[in-house]
């Protein structure tokens, strides 16, 4: 028989490493991946842009117009050059990044908020409870999204905030399953079981040991789902049926470049790319969210 040390509770919780040290670990393998990093700065930097930008280039420089300098290339006096009523397309991008980013963060949000409260309700209640929300969601997922979010803003009518309620009642279902999928992985493990034979309520269950450790995926999915809301919100404004104008967004700066495309090709180039670097960043902030939050990835 192998004798094996008897540790007290105190001695045990002297041998775990302390917080400060499990992110000082978790920030040296997030650092270690240098696509995340990189992708952590280019985010930051646009976020920055987003919402400090408009106090240096104000909202009036990007509506601005100037008909004799129109269709300028980029120069020394109009960075990105010029659109076809002659306003500055880098206060345009400018200003542009934050309602981009207002529609990739917020439908994420609402959406995650709402997959966390049903989703959860399924997994752990099951039943008619369960039965009840997934054939819900099954009732939804049958239409295509794009039509669902086209459906939705001709009953609302377009512009901002018809538009977040789009991409969020379409982003909904998918969280749900997500959520649910997650929780009955977490609710299948031994310490819930033993949680469970102790008498534990089912509420505190749900928060204390099911969602806490939840935390971690549900975050790797909101990042990497604020890249698909991103070009989902500028797919709308590209249609005609999202952001609508004076107030400048990349998908409907891209939709009003098309017929200058031989003649000024920085009109679309610059907003496509925007749209392009900011769903890449956050993809890849995410796969480095993911190798520090899951243990199984851990070397």
């Amino acid at each position: 028989m192998v004798n094996r040390p008897d540790y007290k509770p105190d001695e045990i919780a002297a041998r775990l490493p302390s917080k400060q040290a499990i992110w000082k670990e978790s920030w040296r393998m997030f650092r270690s991946n240098r696509p995340a990093l990189v992708s952590l700065i280019v985010v930051i930097i646009l976020f920055s842009v987003a919402f400090l930008g408009p106090l240096v280039w104000p909202f009036e420089s990007a509506v601005r117009q100037t008909i004799s300098d129109r269709l300028q290339p980029p120069s020394s006096q109009y960075w990105f050059g010029t659109d076809n009523l002659g306003r500055d397309l880098f206060s345009r991008i400018v200003n542009g990044a934050r309602t981009s980013l207002t529609l990739g963060f917020a439908p994420t949000s609402i959406s995650m908020f709402f997959g966390m409260l049903l989703g959860s309700a399924a997994a752990f209640f099951g039943k008619w409870v369960e039965n009840l929300i997934m054939r819900l969601v099954d009732m939804i997922q049958c239409i295509p999204s794009v039509l669902l979010m086209l459906m939705i803003v001709a009953i609302t009518g377009p512009g901002l905030r018809n538009a977040i309620i789009a991409l969020s009642i379409t982003g909904i279902p998918g969280s749900i399953r997500y959520v649910r999928a997650l929780v009955l992985d977490i609710s299948e493990r031994d310490f819930i079981e033993a949680a469970k034979a102790c008498g534990t309520k089912s509420i505190v269950i749900m928060y204390k040991h099911i969602l806490k450790n939840a935390v971690g995926p549900l975050v790797l999915g909101f990042v990497s789902s604020i890249s698909g809301m991103i070009m989902a919100g500028a797919a709308l404004s590209f249609l005609g049926v999202g952001v609508q104008p004076p107030y400048p967004e990349w998908g409907f700066m891209i939709a009003g470049a098309r017929e200058f495309l031989q003649r000024a090709p920085h009109l679309l180039f610059v907003p496509g790319i925007m749209i392009v670097i900011a769903a890449l960043c956050f993809n890849l902030v995410g796969d480095g969210l993911r190798d520090v939050l899951d243990p199984r990835l851990r070397r």
